[in-house]
C-alpha cells in the first residue's frame, strides 16, 4: 500500500477515487509518566514519555486508515494528514485521514 500526503503519485495514474478513509486512537496520559515528564520539564528537554506516546498513537491511526482502504481494495491513500485534538484533560485524539484510490 502506497501512503503519499500529496494529491498524486509519481510515475502512477489514478484510475479510480474510492472515498475518504480514516483511523484515529485516543491516548490518555499516565500518573508516572507526568512525573517524570513534570521533572524534565523544570530542567528542560524533550519529554520522551509523550514523545514515544504520540508516535504509538500515529503508527496506530495510520494502520487503521490503512486497514480501512484495504477493506476498500485501495492501491493506495493520497493526501494524508494528521489531525490532534483534546478529548478531555489528560487524553488526545489523534486522526489519520486521506483519500483511497486505485492505480495503474
Amino acid at each position: 500500500m502506497i501512503v503519499s500526503t500529496t494529491d498524486e503519485i509519481a510515475g502512477k495514474t489514478i484510475t479510480s477515487t474510492l472515498g475518504l478513509v480514516k483511523g484515529s486512537t485516543i491516548r490518555a496520559k499516565w500518573f508516572g509518566k507526568d512525573m517524570i515528564a513534570g521533572l524534565r520539564q523544570i530542567v528542560g528537554g524533550e519529554l520522551k514519555e509523550y514523545t514515544q506516546m504520540l508516535i504509538e498513537a500515529r503508527d496506530e491511526s495510520t494502520s487503521r486508515m490503512l486497514k480501512e482502504a484495504e477493506g476498500l481494495g485501495a492501491d493506495a491513500v493520497v493526501a494524508v494528514r494528521y489531525q490532534t485534538s483534546m478529548v478531555m484533560a489528560g487524553s488526545a485524539e489523534i486522526l489519520a485521514y486521506g483519500t483511497a484510490v486505485k492505480l495503474s
